[in-house]
């Protein structure tokens, strides 16, 4: 079953992030294309901001920007063509392996909140271990199943974090007194100590993004 995914990346060297991370008030959305070629460098934004001399200064001190064109200006705000360095990180070339699609990607505190549709959640799993095998950080906000009726929301969790909330959850490590400790916990599931606290820490994080707070990264 397909299932769309909003999540949130972030690494210094994403596209755009130098100068997303010196520009105050700035917004920049990537134009959503019809068709993905995996190895394009060149995309369309839509970038906000008021100054655009300023901007410009930026997007050329920039280091994932190699080029840079400028379709239009109107009213502070700028169409360009920008076309990234060979060390920039992006995750388009992976979501287009896996036969997937990036239906909106914008700007959201100093990284990316993108709107991912994927044919199922191994491809979700492809793009979460591409992201960490190149340092960069995604955080899963929201999924839900495109053929379920209304949508039916996972609550931010991978398979792996529910798996790991639910045996904590069932063998009491939640509990007050706590009724087993977290080296049992990960050693139900195979896992260092370690790697299980992460899985918890990240899972609570997601879970509570998706039902406490508005589903969105903080600033």
């Amino acid at each position: 079953m397909s299932i769309t995914a909003k999540i949130h990346i972030q690494h210094e060297r994403l596209s755009l992030v130098p100068t997303l991370r010196t520009l105050d008030d700035i917004s920049i959305r990537v134009i959503t294309q019809g068709t993905t070629n995996p190895g394009v460098q060149v995309f369309p934004y839509l970038i906000e901001h008021e100054d655009r001399t300023l901007l410009e200064r930026m997007l050329d001190d920039d280091p994932t920007v190699e080029s840079y064109e400028l379709i239009d200006w109107t009213e502070n705000t700028g169409i360009y063509y920008i076309e990234n360095t060979p060390e920039t990180k992006l995750i388009s070339s992976v979501v287009t392996d896996v036969n997937g699609f990036l239906a909106h990607t914008e700007t959201k505190g100093e990284g990316w909140l993108v709107s991912l549709l994927l044919p199922d959640r191994d491809a979700l799993n492809t793009i979460w271990e591409f992201s960490n095998e190149n340092g960069i950080s995604l955080d899963i906000i929201e999924i839900y199943g495109n053929n379920d009726t209304g949508g039916t929301s996972s609550y931010g969790l991978t398979d792996e974090q529910k798996a790991a909330l639910t045996l904590a959850h069932e063998k009491g490590y939640f509990g007050e007194p706590r009724e087993v400790s977290l080296n049992e916990v990960a050693d139900e599931l195979g896992l260092s100590s370690t790697a299980m606290s992460g899985r918890l820490r990240r899972g609570m994080r997601n879970l509570i993004g998706a039902t406490l707070v508005e589903a969105e990264t903080e600033d």
